[in-house]
């Protein structure tokens, strides 16, 4: 092992331990920030437009929706819900909430995010509505509530999270939601099985061949009337993957939240309209997702005795070192620093939040 790879290794243990001081973690972040900014400047990472093109056409190409769909249940979905829910609002959104004024509580921010895709989506009441990729069903369970003539489904590739939407949704006496469990790349509905309304927050990201999967739900939407509605998080010009670089496995972000995954470009979605029109798209400031970070932060911080002790129960029950349950732990505190910065740098003008809007085509 070099000497720069035992460094970064230690600094990967201190990470672990939680014994790193999060200004130095934040400083060390942003400097990270401004490199990949020059590599993007610099044509490395798809800044100019024939290289961006092969980019796209390369995700074409893919013979899959999404490489390790798995990955994403182990970093995220499947973590202890115990301890997740202890570090967001109480609506559960594991994604950018709205912070119009930025002196939003955090739930608060969350119904008005919530909000702005009933708006966006053009919903009402009595429709059949498809939640894909609906998480801990923070949007299947609002809209179960605010439309009780509406069908709503929603898509999870977690088992876990299809278990608590059903508890939280007979707490709360919901019978119009209907919560479903399956790998995207495999998954489909019955051909009985159609909908007015798809909405999909977050999820795109853990995709690659954003080709197939918009082929696929298209089929999905009722008729030509029928709209999709997406929420990603995107670069504000350039699309790159989350890669696990060198053997070594020395990108954080990829190994241990995003294996597998896409960063987005704000204009990306429009390369992939061959069974989908986009009739319009949003751009939000990433200052918005900062504070819902810094927000899931000081919660996880402020309930952390609690947060720890899950993780490590979750850990011993699951065969492992209750030691994995801390490295959890601080590793979650990271990914929410990092995010954060990510989302907040160069006054949130480099990362943010794409809506879009696209309608089925006619055949």
């Amino acid at each position: 092992m070099s000497l720069s790879d035992y460094l970064l290794q230690l600094g990967y243990d201190g990470l672990d331990k939680g014994v790193i001081p999060d200004f130095i973690v934040r400083s060390t972040i942003r400097a990270l920030l401004r490199q990949r900014l020059r590599e993007i400047d610099h044509g490395s990472l798809q800044a100019n437009h024939e290289a961006k093109m092969t980019w796209i056409e390369g995700l074409k190409q893919r013979t899959t929706i999404a490489d390790v769909p798995e990955k994403a249940n182990e970093q995220h979905y499947e973590v202890s819900t115990a301890f997740i829910l202890s570090t967001l609002g109480p609506c559960a959104k594991y994604s950018a909430c709205l912070f119009p004024t930025g002196k939003e509580t955090l739930a608060e921010a969350e119904i008005l995010m919530l909000e702005s895709y009933c708006d966006k989506a053009q919903l009402r009441d009595g429709l059949d509505i498809l939640d894909l990729g609906c998480g801990w069903g923070s949007l299947s369970l609002y809209l179960a509530k605010k439309y009780p003539n509406s069908k709503i489904t929603g898509l999870s590739n977690s088992a876990t999270q299809r278990k608590y939407i059903y508890e939280t949704s007979k707490t709360r006496g919901l019978t119009n939601l209907v919560i479903h469990t399956g790998d995207v790349n495999t998954f489909d509905f019955p051909e009985t099985t159609r909908f007015d309304r798809i909405l999909s927050i977050e999820m795109f990201e853990h995709m690659k061949n954003y080709q197939i999967l918009l082929k696929k739900v298209s089929t999905w939407l009722k008729t030509p009337e029928s709209l999709l509605f997406i929420h990603i998080f995107c670069h504000r010009t350039t699309p790159y993957h989350f890669e696990e670089a060198g053997e070594d496995n020395t990108n954080w972000m990829a190994k241990n939240f995003f294996s597998g995954g896409t960063m987005p470009s704000h204009d990306l979605m429009l390369y992939f309209q061959d069974d989908l029109t986009l009739l319009r798209s949003w751009y939000l400031n990433g200052t918005h997702y900062s504070r819902t970070l810094e927000s899931w932060l000081a919660l996880q911080d402020k309930n952390g005795k609690a947060g720890l002790a899950e993780l490590r129960a979750d850990a011993k029950a699951k065969g492992l070192d209750p030691i994995e349950g801390d490295q959890a732990f601080y590793r979650f505190r990271v990914f929410y620093m990092a995010c954060s910065e990510l989302f907040n740098f160069n006054g949130g003008e480099e990362w943010g939040v794409g809506h879009y809007l696209f309608k089925k085509k006619a055949v």
